[in-house]
């Protein structure tokens, strides 16, 4: 079978740094165009836009999807039509309906629709799920601080309209409780911190709740500098368990299961795998759970205005 041919949207640091080696470590995929208006990637067909991409590569199978989310509908709809499978790097998209209308014009399509959430395929994950699955929760608190001039240095996007600001990282936590957390549960209150010269937040401190009482709150921060911190903590009927490292690492009852320290390494391969199963099967695979929760932050949260941010 030959290797599902990628085009590239995007090439900017999450491009460079895991979607490229992730696909060149795949070899039922490869690497095949790249479309960036600042950026080239060495080996490929080089385009400024998806629009050349598509137009001068029409031998693609499928194209994914690394630019700021502002751009993810249009580019995704494109690809779509031009009868390409698509992954959609996280967040997916400026609004939920954007989203579920790419639902619909893949399955008319009969291609394959992948939003991705790195942060579920973090290898302490799926352990913790399984042991959640026979406890209680009463408590969960998320604590997600991080520099956000390491993570996204220069990059102005994450501060307009729809660039989501601190739930750009935020949504990575969103995104394992909703993969652990099997039934509903919603944003109760919500403080956000703006800095003056932004549109969107740079922390937030939120308060959520499950259907069944299990509190929820979570700290999150782009100001955070020195080690940087991605935990959930689980206060469960049976003990309590902890999730640290963004997922990589488990602690069960207070001790730590062992764990490769460069875990968090095989999120992007563990994606790519997963793509190229589901075009095998003309599959998608869309959790729009994780957008809702932040639309519904957004929808009831206060705002706190701050000094601006200056990068």
């Amino acid at each position: 079978m030959n290797p599902v041919r990628i085009g590239l949207v995007g090439v900017g640091k999450i491009a460079r740094d895991q979607h490229i080696p992730s696909i060149a470590g795949n070899p039922g995929l490869v690497l095949a165009a790249a479309a960036s208006r600042h950026a080239q990637v060495d080996g490929v067909a080089n385009y400024p836009s998806i629009e050349a991409m598509l137009e001068g590569a029409p031998d693609l199978d499928a194209v994914a999807i690394c630019t700021p989310p502002q751009l993810h509908y249009e580019a995704a709809k494109l690809a779509l039509a031009k009868g390409k499978h698509v992954l959609l790097e996280k967040p997916p998209c400026t609004s939920v309906l954007q989203l579920e209308h790419l639902v619909r014009l893949a399955k008319d399509a009969d291609r394959t629709l992948y939003q991705t959430w790195h942060s579920q395929h973090a290898p302490g994950v799926a352990r913790a799920a399984r042991l959640l699955s026979g406890r209680k929760l009463r408590r969960a608190r998320v604590t997600w601080k991080e520099d956000v001039r390491q993570w996204h240095p220069g990059q102005r996007w994450i501060w307009q309209e729809g660039g989501f600001g601190v739930f750009d990282p935020g949504i990575n936590a969103l995104s394992i409780l909703t993969k652990l957390i099997p039934g509903a549960f919603f944003p109760r209150k919500a403080v956000l911190v703006v800095p003056s010269n932004c549109q969107t937040p740079i922390a937030a401190e939120l308060e959520l709740e499950s259907d069944d009482g299990a509190e929820i709150f979570a700290s999150l921060d782009f100001r955070h500098t020195g080690v940087q911190t991605w935990d959930i903590d689980f206060e469960t009927d049976r003990g309590p368990l902890k999730l640290s490292s963004g997922g990589a690492k488990l602690s069960i009852d207070g001790a730590a299961v062992p764990s490769d320290e460069s875990a968090l390494a095989g999120e992007y391969p563990s994606i790519y795998r997963r793509f190229a199963e589901l075009i095998a099967r003309r599959e998608s695979d869309v959790d729009a759970r994780p957008l809702k929760l932040v639309a519904d932050i957004l929808l009831t949260a206060a705002q706190l205005s701050v000094e601006p941010f200056e990068d």
